[in-house]
């Protein structure tokens, strides 16, 4: 599918999926205070081994000479932290010139749990959660094929092409970001020598802009993490790395205790809010099934971006603020498409179970758009009527009490009657593990809310067919 990059070929077969040496070697059991211990002992280690970064030149910004680790530079980005919702859920520890609080906080793991230990960095050590992740050659993610944006023939179709042009991330966008996965991976390495850093989400799977933020996943073994223990276990030594060695690359480390911990931080060369968490497996393999279907019709990424826009700019696309996530939004999109009387797009899961199954191992998820061929679809309505058409669809057709929206099935389905689904106001089907990806809206008049979008907004555009109606063209062309 994507013959100009690398992004996995020649197909691998299903039998690749057999084999899973991970787990060969058994974890040693070390105490608590050994795991404490361990966190301090790192910084004082030889770095020697780390590696030099060759100049980076960004646009306009000089080159950058390094020494021993990636050196990151600069223009300071023009948002600010103070625009960061705040969760109540989530605990910030701000340390970038001290010892990190969070350690005083640390959950002993339980003795099945326990981290083993290597030798690491001569005489130090650090927990060492490896021989887990199979080492496999560094793939550069550039683009993918070419593919022919869709004719505007109408006002509206016209208006929602330049808002795609003006807003869809660049290439030198992603590049920067994958920059920065790369050094920062060798970082990483240093504390987990076998770990593999992911770049996931908006940046990666197509739907993307010019100022999306940056998903990271770290993995370090490819079976479930424990997320209050392992994983912060974890985020406390990356958290630490950032700010003792990397304080002058990385911006604004901040460790966020939540029921899936992270890191937040900013990339000075890319000018790059990034998010890192640990083990958020299902997050790679969607970040790539989204990447199939956003090259599958060229129709497919316009229509996303200019709902995200249209969703953002109404207040009803910020998860943290019980509204929802770009995520949701998207699947929401890709059902539409998939349910109407002559679909735009098919469920690939469906049709190619071997590539986007559950049970592919992490080393060959990014192969599976290879595998997919471009669909023809019948379909020829424009990108106004579809934008119309999905507004309606949500306010006036889909049944919210009683359905659950499945990519996976292409279709709506009756909701299970499991404790994830029940008495939920949204249902939007995780295309793998099935978990409920709307469980944000949590509150009816968030929910009032959305649904009163959807409907306003049909009207308006119904009415007068001029994106400014419901979304002003300028003001988010500017946003980027």
């Amino acid at each position: 599918m994507f013959p100009n990059s690398i992004l996995g070929r020649p197909p691998f077969t299903p039998n690749h999926q057999q084999h899973n040496n991970f787990f060969a070697l058994s974890p040693s059991l070390y105490s608590h205070q050994q795991l404490i211990d361990a966190q301090f002992s790192f910084h004082n280690a030889d770095l020697s081994r780390a590696v030099s970064l060759q100049q980076l030149t960004y646009g306009n910004v000089s080159p950058v000479q390094t020494s021993a680790s990636p050196l990151f530079r600069g223009r300071k980005r023009l948002s600010d932290e103070k625009n960061l919702p705040l969760d109540g859920k989530r605990q910030r520890f701000h340390s970038p010139h001290q010892e990190p609080t969070i350690v005083n906080h640390i959950v002993p793991l339980s003795d099945e749990r326990r981290y083993s230990m290597s030798p690491l960095f001569h005489t130090h050590y650090v927990p060492d959660i490896v021989r887990c992740v199979p080492p496999f050659r560094e793939i550069s993610i550039l683009e993918p094929r070419e593919i022919t944006l869709p004719e505007a023939k109408d006002k509206l179709s016209q208006q929602i092409l330049e808002l795609f042009e003006a807003c869809q991330q660049q290439v030198s966008d992603l590049k920067k970001k994958e920059l920065c996965r790369t050094e920062l991976q060798r970082e990483i390495q240093l504390l987990f020598p076998q770990s593999r850093l992911f770049l996931v989400g908006s940046s990666l799977n197509g739907f993307g802009t010019r100022s999306s933020d940056g998903d990271l996943c770290l993995v370090v073994k490819e079976e479930p993490v424990n997320q209050k223990t392992e994983a912060r276990h974890i985020l406390t030594l990356v958290h630490k790395h950032f700010c003792t060695r990397l304080s002058s690359y990385i911006e604004r480390p901040q460790l966020i205790r939540a029921k899936v911990p992270i890191v937040k931080f900013r990339d000075k060369v890319s000018c790059v809010e990034f998010d890192l968490n640990v083990n958020n497996i299902v997050g790679i393999r969607n970040t790539f099934l989204l990447r199939t279907y956003a090259y599958l019709e060229n129709r497919v990424r316009p229509l996303v971006l200019v709902i995200k826009k249209w969703a953002s700019h109404h207040d009803i696309n910020d998860a943290s603020r019980g509204t929802l996530s770009s995520y949701s939004l998207v699947l929401m999109v890709l059902h539409y498409l998939q349910t109407l009387p002559e679909p735009i797009l098919p469920s690939i899961q469906k049709i190619y179970p071997e590539s986007f199954s559950p049970s592919v191992q992490l080393h060959l998820v990014h192969q599976a758009p290879c595998n997919v061929p471009p669909y023809l679809s019948k379909n020829e309505s424009n990108l106004g009527d579809l934008l119309l058409g999905f507004l309606k669809y949500y306010a006036t057709e889909f049944d919210w009490n009683s359905q659950m929206i499945s990519v996976r099935e292409a279709k709506a389905i009756p909701r299970p009657d499991g404790i994830e689904w029940r008495n939920k106001y949204i249902c939007v089907e995780e295309p793998f593990d099935g978990t409920n990806t709307a469980r944000a809206v949590h509150e009816k008049q968030k929910f009032d809310m959305i649904k009163d979008q959807f409907l306003k907004s049909w009207h308006r555009l119904k009415n007068r067919k001029d994106l400014n109606s419901i979304l002003p063209l300028r003001a988010a062309i500017l946003k980027r």
